[in-house]
């Protein structure tokens, strides 16, 4: 059973699902001697640190088989042509060589399994493991059970070492290691002392991971730390330990990383150089994914609105947005209580999977020939998704953590400081416990001074940091009120050193302006909006949604219209209309700056803006249909007889009314049909009637003051049938 659960758990290779079952003799015996002649060299130098006695026994194991298969080549049966299934010991001796081969195969993904595995991988899987090795002992002992050496003409000596290891598996029973089981222990024993407030001591910690688990630098902790987190993302529910025990040993290892080894070292640096340089070819691979995927245009509806990605889990917040699961999970977890979309508050946490449009992804999917992952377990319930307390253990560790960062913040050397803000990033990103304590001890006014470095990598660490802290929302206020924070972040924004740090920079700045009091100070901020601006222009796909989404807040907040006039911002938010990736924020954004005169004057002056809103009526999001009509409904109220007649004298307007009033979301309906009655005021003027006729119903003429004053200065005939909502 639990050799069945190790193969399930571990994907093999391909080729264990090559078995030679339909070979010939020769060529099975050749299998059978390729797969030996490959295991032995490959395992036999290996040292492990843990299960050395079960993975020694099997390897002497696979060595008696090797020989087993080298005489077994000389047998005349093996090359007779008349031995057919009909010869009960030819079919028998076949039947158990293929069984070996199989066994070999089993052998190999367990041993691989042991050497690719982590020191603090194979102490908590210490017992699992050590039931693999006897599962897969026990198989061995039941295939030479049967297999008929003593009817074969084999070499006395082969005999013998067949025989003995026969006996010797009879007897064999489960090994667990004693020592390793007790370092195992101990390992728990740490978090046992920080699940009860206290930090273990330095020398016992230093015994254990240094002297005993043979941990001797940061590489190696940081290998044991890298491999902890893999499991966790891709952990099964069969799987032990759970996930909740492997962040608090992720914790605890992150602790000893830092306690243990120090700052002071060049490898320190060279981790954070060699993160930095991944980052830069990951970004390179979404660049050619981009590439690729301009042969077959995923859908825009199909892209998750928070990581852009095909969704392959939507599901349907409290506001009516979609988003993956995985995503707005993640953005709840972190923190936020708000809708990332709309920035409306979420008044609970709980998702309703969008069955409909995973549908639809799918059949998209099958027609265009591109894979598709659906989601294998999605039963559980909304409370499995919530976000779990972090254990006491794991939360004591990581403060015990940011402690030793904070200091190195505070007096280390430059290099101690770039590997300290980068830790503090990781160990901001996760959990708002972590968030919360980081800001409490103090880290930011060091990190505030590290915005200023002219080294890119510590730059882009520090103001990543800070974007990761501003998440939790007592923290805004603690950045937002630090002297010279704010305006070390627009420098980031305006002249950072990297585009990373550049975009986390305006990523920050959304993140500080989702509070109404902070907007009017952010956009007053000397080059804020500009530099929103010029990265909306120019940015990358990740930085003009960055921008976007910051100056969508920033629009918000009337005494923000004019710095957005005069820094270029309204131009840039008309342009980006044309854009398959901001263009609802863009409208968005327009939609509240045209609410003021002003700002309405402004965009009307916009050659662009009437067309690239129409364009979005026609063929953007149900969202982006929805921000279009009511950032035009708008102009014509606020903008003036100017702004009002460019949009009612476009040709294609009323269609795309007629057509919005049938087929658009309650909220587009609604603005839409506002916009109509507008249209229909204008024919009035020109054709006097007392009422015109809607579906069956009638609409009154009677109008507000200012749609009645905007009318008059014009008319355009428009015919449009107009519903009751």
């Amino acid at each position: 059973m639990a050799a069945a659960a190790l193969r399930r758990r571990r994907t093999p290779s391909l080729e264990t699902f090559l078995t030679p079952v339909d070979l010939k003799a020769s060529a099975l015996h050749e299998a059978l001697a390729s797969l030996c002649f490959e295991l032995i060299p490959s395992f036999s130098h290996i040292n492990l640190s843990f299960q050395k006695r079960n993975f020694r026994a099997l390897l002497r194991v696979i060595n008696i088989f090797s020989i087993l298969i080298e005489s077994v080549k000389d047998l005349s049966f093996i090359k007779m042509p008349s031995c057919s299934d009909d010869d009960l010991l030819c079919s028998t001796v076949l039947l158990c060589l293929k069984e070996m081969y199989l066994v070999l195969y089993r052998s190999k993904i367990l041993l691989d399994y042991c050497k690719r595995s982590s020191k603090l991988w194979l102490l908590l899987q210490n017992s699992i493991v050590s039931g693999h090795f006897n599962d897969l002992m026990q198989e061995i002992y039941t295939l030479l059970d049967v297999f008929p050496v003593s009817s074969l003409e084999l070499n006395d000596d082969v005999k013998e070492q067949v025989e003995l290891l026969r006996k010797q598996l009879r007897k064999s029973k489960l090994y667990v290691d004693g020592s390793d089981e007790m370092m195992r222990m101990e390992l728990y024993s740490f978090l046992n002392e920080f699940e009860e407030g206290r930090v273990p001591d330095r020398d016992d910690l230093y015994a254990t991971f240094v002297k005993k688990i043979k941990m001797k630098d940061v590489v190696s902790c940081n290998a044991e730390i890298e491999f902890l987190e893999d499991k966790i993302v891709n952990h099964e529910d069969d799987l032990e330990p759970k996930v909740e025990v492997l962040n608090r040993f992720v914790a605890l290892m992150r602790y000893c990383r830092f306690l243990l080894y120090g700052f002071d070292v060049d490898v320190d640096v060279e981790e954070v150089m060699k993160a930095g340089k991944s980052r830069k070819v990951k970004k390179g691979g979404v660049i050619s994914q981009e590439i690729a995927e301009t042969f077959v245009k995923v859908p825009k509806d199909f892209c998750c609105p928070m990581s852009l990605d095909l969704m392959s889990d939507p599901v349907v917040v409290c506001t009516g947005q979609t988003y993956e699961r995985e995503s707005i999970t993640r953005w709840v977890d972190e923190g936020h209580h708000t809708c990332p979309k709309t920035g409306q508050l979420l008044e609970h946490r709980w998702v309703v999977p969008n069955r409909a449009l995973r549908n639809l992804i799918t059949q998209w999917c099958g027609a265009n020939g591109i894979p598709y992952d659906p989601p294998e377990h999605r039963n559980l319930s909304n409370e499995a998704y919530a976000s779990a307390l972090p254990s006491r253990a794991a939360l004591e560790a990581n403060r015990a953590t940011a402690r030793l960062l904070i200091e190195q913040l505070t007096k280390g050397t430059q290099g101690a400081k770039t590997v300290a803000a980068r830790a503090i990033r990781l160990l901001a990103k996760n959990g708002k416990a972590n968030r919360a304590y980081i800001a409490e001890a103090g880290a930011l006014p060091h990190l505030k001074r590290l915005l200023s470095s002219r080294n890119a990598v510590t730059q882009e660490n520090s103001v990543t940091a800070v974007l990761n802290l501003s998440i939790y929302d007592e923290n805004k206020n603690r950045i937002m009120n630090e002297e010279g924070c704010l305006e070390s972040i627009v420098e980031v924004l305006r002249h950072g050193l990297t585009t990373e740090a550049r975009e986390n920079a305006a990523a920050t700045l959304f993140s500080l302006s989702s509070v109404h009091d902070y907007k009017k100070r952010i956009g007053d901020e000397v080059g804020a909006v500009e530099a929103l601006a010029g990265m909306l222009r120019e940015g990358t796909p990740r930085g003009c949604k960055d921008a976007v989404t910051a100056l969508f807040n920033l629009s918000t907040h009337t005494d923000n219209t004019v710095r957005l006039i005069v820094s270029g911002a309204v131009s840039a938010l008309v342009d980006a209309l044309e854009s398959e990736i901001v263009s609802e924020e863009a409208a968005g954004a327009l939609g509240s700056i045209v609410r003021q005169a002003t700002g309405a004057e402004a965009v009307g002056n916009e050659e662009k803006a009437v067309s690239g809103l129409l364009k979005m009526m026609r063929s953007g999001s149900p969202r982006g249909k929805e921000n279009a009509v009511a950032a035009l409904l708008e102009l014509c109220r606020s903008g003036g007889a100017a702004a009002a007649e460019k949009v009612l004298r476009a040709p294609t307007l009323a269609s795309l009314l007629q057509l919005l009033l049938f087929t658009g979301t309650k909220r587009a309906r609604r603005k839409a049909a506002s916009l109509a009655r507008v249209y229909q005021r204008c024919e009035n003027n020109m054709y006097p009637s007392p009422r015109y006729p809607i579906g069956h119903g009638y609409i009154d003429h009677s109008t507000t003051a200012r749609d009645s004053s905007m009318a008059s200065e014009f008319s355009v005939p428009v015919s449009i049938s107009v519903q009751v909502l």
